[in-house]
């Protein structure tokens, strides 16, 4: 008898993009990386996502990074 996964109609989570009232966590600058954890969510700078990346990437569920808009911010 073999058993076959569940099918879930659920839609995975689109999360919103992180604005002008997103701010880090450890800083209060504006927030570019959502860290979602199972106790809750932290939003860091980027450089507070880099300096906290190895301590937390082992217990996030999902790293949201929008990094790359302070790039596409500077080249303007």
């Amino acid at each position: 008898m073999s058993y076959a996964a569940p099918e879930t109609t659920e839609a995975p989570i689109q999360l919103e993009s992180l604005g002008f009232a997103d701010v880090c966590d450890s800083c209060g600058a504006q927030a570019y990386v959502r860290v979602t954890l199972t106790s809750g969510e932290l939003l860091f700078c980027g450089h507070h996502a880099a300096r906290h990346r190895e301590s937390l990437d082992s217990s996030a569920l999902d790293w949201h990074d929008e990094t790359d808009r302070l790039r596409a911010e500077n080249s303007r």
